[in-house]
């Protein structure tokens, strides 16, 4: 690269106030693992430190690395009461988890208030860079709504970048291997090709940059480095992604079809750049330690895995009670609030099941989120009662984050890991008879919603049942259809729905019930339906539940 040229300067902001919620996010489960935050997720944490013996001062908000210190010792019960005083965010332990002492620990940081939290495969040395990188990307506000991906979802953020800068975007790592890549509909350079098929910056290419001084040039500075087109090769920006002095990798852009970039592209970036940092650290530090629990969970709520691998994978009794939870989105009411975007609560999901006690894996699962609760009480009612006093706090704190009601189906508490994916079916029995009725629950178990999961039962096991094709509903949806207003089924629909009370169907319909008894005599007329007749009036409600009234044997739509 032959050009290099400095834009303006960036002018940081103040210091925003990090969570320990925000924190464990950015870190993600591969550096830390929270075990109990009797005080909470939202304790602001403003530096970390190494326990040192020689100076034992802790100070306020600091994150306190209690390095030598077994977790099941004396000395630790020491420390977590020390750092409780002095209004410490909390105390990470090394990987050992000690079992006979454990009550004694969250005792005494139940008693504090105090976060207790253990290490996982980083050695400390490697935990300090990355509780240092991620205090300060946890701090860097946000792309504009509508642009901030999912934590850690990297194609998802180039794609954001690209919209943003007008370019194709490319995220890599310090070692020049391409992390992600925004889609695009038009052809692009050959060294862009080159790059994404290779899944890395050929070595040529690399070499050719280090040679020219490149690297360390973008490696040392804060600013977006330019270099114009040249012949066949395009545009290109580059910003070196970088948080607490760490560099995590590089975001690359390049024009794209012969057209300039945006006028503030480079601006663009450089802020892109700063969140960048949180999405890579968020990678980096995943371990694959959780992505092998959450496949093994996945495996045994589907019926085809082992409870034994499990169990091991992620540290679980194999045979204590446990229970799945399904967790989704909206709608609030039929019509009232749009499907929501799960993928979001999936973090805070598990950080919050943490924080209240319980050992827990989240299988995301398309439009919900799979709660998997291991080590409830022995004894059947007081477990039911851990699982709904947990589900409770949770759709409150998740509706409140997400915006939009937040639901949860209870499944049924199952002696043993090997049952769990029966407590899995119950559960999401539950969850969809909450969405598809728009009840006004967030929580709720199967003897709650039991009528009409019921209903949908029946319903599904009509979905392919062939019905006559001159039914008073199929009469009745042709016409509607061949008039063009469809109001005739809507009445109808409304009518039956209010147990035949006009009135109320009509401020349903927002009609005067006088028009709706205009249209009730033209239901009559057009279909020769008989609204006096049980029988008629059955069918005529199952057809309408079973979907589309003018296609016959056609089943009802999923429940979102």
């Amino acid at each position: 690269m032959t050009e290099l040229r400095n834009h303006a300067e960036w002018g940081m902001a103040a210091e925003p106030r990090v969570t320990l919620e925000r924190l464990l996010s950015v870190v993600g489960p591969g550096a830390l693992e929270l075990d109990t935050a009797p005080g909470g997720l939202a304790v602001a944490v403003g530096g970390v430190a190494v326990l040192d013996v020689l100076d034992p001062e802790i100070r306020p908000r600091e994150l306190v690395l209690a390095v030598g210190v077994g977790a099941g010792s004396a000395q630790a019960v020491d420390v977590v009461r020390r750092a409780g005083a002095a209004g410490a965010a909390g105390v990470v332990f090394g990987p050992e988890r000690p079992h006979a002492s454990a009550g004694a620990l969250r005792a005494v940081a139940q008693e504090t208030g105090t976060a207790v939290l253990f290490r996982t495969w980083h050695r400390w040395d490697e935990l300090v860079v990355v509780l240092r990188a991620g205090l300060a990307a946890a701090g860097v506000a946000p792309l504009p709504a509508g642009r901030a991906p999912v934590l850690g979802d990297l194609d998802g953020l180039a794609d954001a970048v690209a919209a943003l800068v007008g370019g194709s975007v490319t995220i890599e790592d310090t070692e020049s291997r391409v992390l992600a890549y925004s889609s695009t509909e038009e052809n692009v350079d050959e060294m862009r090709r080159l790059t994404i098929l290779g899944r890395r910056v050929p070595s040529w290419r690399v070499a050719a940059m280090r040679d020219a001084g490149f690297y360390r040039a973008l490696w040392t500075t804060d600013d977006v480095l330019h270099r114009r087109a040249q012949g066949e090769n395009p545009e290109r920006l580059v910003c070196a992604v970088r948080a607490g002095g760490e560099v995590l990798g590089s975001v690359w852009v390049a024009a794209v079809g012969g057209r300039p970039l945006s006028p503030n592209a480079s601006e663009a970036l450089r802020v892109a750049s700063r969140e960048a940092a949180a999405h890579l650290l968020h990678h980096r530090t995943r371990g694959a330690d959780s992505r092998l629990a959450e496949d093994a969970a996945r495996a045994l709520l589907e019926d085809r895995g082992s409870a034994e691998v499990l169990a091991e994978r992620a540290s679980l009794p194999a045979r204590e009670p446990c229970a799945v939870l399904a967790v989704g989105v909206g709608p609030g009411a039929p019509g009232e609030y749009p499907p929501g975007d799960p993928s979001r609560l999936y973090g805070p999901l598990a950080l919050h099941c943490a924080a209240l006690g319980h050992r827990i894996v989240v299988v995301p699962a398309g439009g919900r989120a799979l709660v998997l609760v291991s080590a409830l009480d022995q004894e059947p009612g007081r477990a039911r009662e851990q699982l709904t006093q947990l589900a409770t706090s949770l759709t409150a704190r998740l509706s409140a984050t997400a915006g939009t009601p937040v639901r949860a189906g209870l499944g049924e508490v199952v002696p043993a890991l090997a049952r769990a994916a029966e407590s899995r079916r119950s559960a999401e029995q539950v969850l969809k008879a909450l969405t598809r009725a728009g009840d006004a629950r967030t929580v709720a178990r199967v003897e709650d919603v039991a009528d009409t999961i019921g209903v949908l039962r029946v319903l599904d096991a009509l979905r392919d049942l062939a019905l006559p094709e001159a039914t008073s509903v199929a009469r009745l949806a042709a016409f509607d259809a061949e008039n063009g207003a469809g109001r005739l089924v809507e009445s109808l629909r409304a009518y039956l729905d209010h147990f035949g009370d006009v009135s109320a169907a009509a401020r349903a319909l927002s009609v005067h019930p006088n028009s709706l008894r205009y249209r009730l005599g033209r239901i009559t007329a057009v279909s020769g339906l008989d609204l006096d007749s049980p029988d008629a009036r059955l069918l005529a409600q199952l057809q309408l539940r079973l979907g589309d009234p003018a296609a016959p044997g056609k089943g009802p739509e999923p429940a979102p």
